[in-house]
Order: C-alpha cells, then structure tokens, then sequence
C-alpha cells in the first residue's frame, strides 16, 4: 500500500474492489464532457474482472471506499477514473503519480478531444499530445488523442 494525501491510500485491485471500480467509472464517464459511455454496468464489471488478470490495477481509497483507479500495461494507461465528488482533491494525480513511477520509461492513453478537463490535467503533469484521430477505430467513433509521457521524463505532479 502507497499512502499519499492524507487519508487516501494507494493498493493493487482485488476482485472484491471490481464492482466499487465499475461505479466510478460509470460515474466519472457520466460527469465528464465526453460521449456517453456505451457499456452497462454488467458489461463493465465482466471487462474489469477480465482485466485483472492482464493489467495491472491500482484503487485509491478514501477510508474504506474506493475514489479512484488506475488500470494500465507497461506502454499504455488504459483507465484513470476518479469518482466526481472527489476529484480536484489529488486523487487523479497521485494515481497518474504512481503509474509514471512504475513505468519512467513512458506511456501513452487516449482521450476523447472534447474531454478538454482530462486533457488540461495531463498536460499540466507533463503528457504530450502526440496524434489526433478521427474517432473511426473507438467504439464510441468520437474525436480522440493520443497523449504520450515521454521516456525519460522526470518529476511527479506539478
């Protein structure tokens, strides 16, 4: 476990937290300015649950709750969600913290271009946009960009 802003806590995901991950994701996705996720909650349970086994997965806990979690490979950040109530309090950065620690050699993730909160958070902690698509190979089919943390970057949150 990682502490980090007080109360908060950084652990790997466990099975039992899939169903707390899947409601913070659906919460987030809703909240944020980006399309509509097209995935119910039962169809993101069963993907998280898959993914536990391939990815590596980080919650941040606020006490006994889950707030936050990071699902990511070595090359890519493949989920970052924070739950709306919580964000702006340090829970995306000390999560985006601790995946540019257990990867320095660099990254990538995608974002929705019209999620410009999400693009501001990454740019303003070092990430590059790197290439602009139309959205024609998303599920969703909407604008998105590829943003990088390059090899060899160095620093933590700013």
């Amino acid at each position: 476990m990682t502490p980090t802003e007080p109360g908060l806590i950084l652990r790997p995901a466990r099975a039992a937290d899939v169903a707390a991950m899947a409601a913070v994701q659906l919460a987030a996705r809703a909240a944020a300015p980006m399309p509509p996720g097209i995935h119910g909650p039962d169809e993101v349970r069963a993907y998280l649950t898959a993914r536990l086994g391939d990815s590596e997965t980080w919650v941040a806990e606020d006490g006994e709750r889950v707030v936050g979690y990071a699902r990511f490979t070595r090359t890519w950040l493949d989920d970052l969600y924070v739950d709306p109530a919580h964000q702006g309090q340090g829970v995306g950065a000390a999560l985006l913290d601790l995946v540019k620690a257990r990867h320095p050699d660099g990254f990538s993730l995608w974002v929705f271009e019209q999620n410009l909160p999400a693009r501001a958070f990454y740019a303003a902690r070092g990430l590059l946009e790197r290439e602009h698509t139309d959205g024609s190979e998303n599920e969703e089919r909407a604008p998105d960009l590829r943003m990088e943390w390059p090899a060899g970057s160095v620093g933590g949150s700013t």
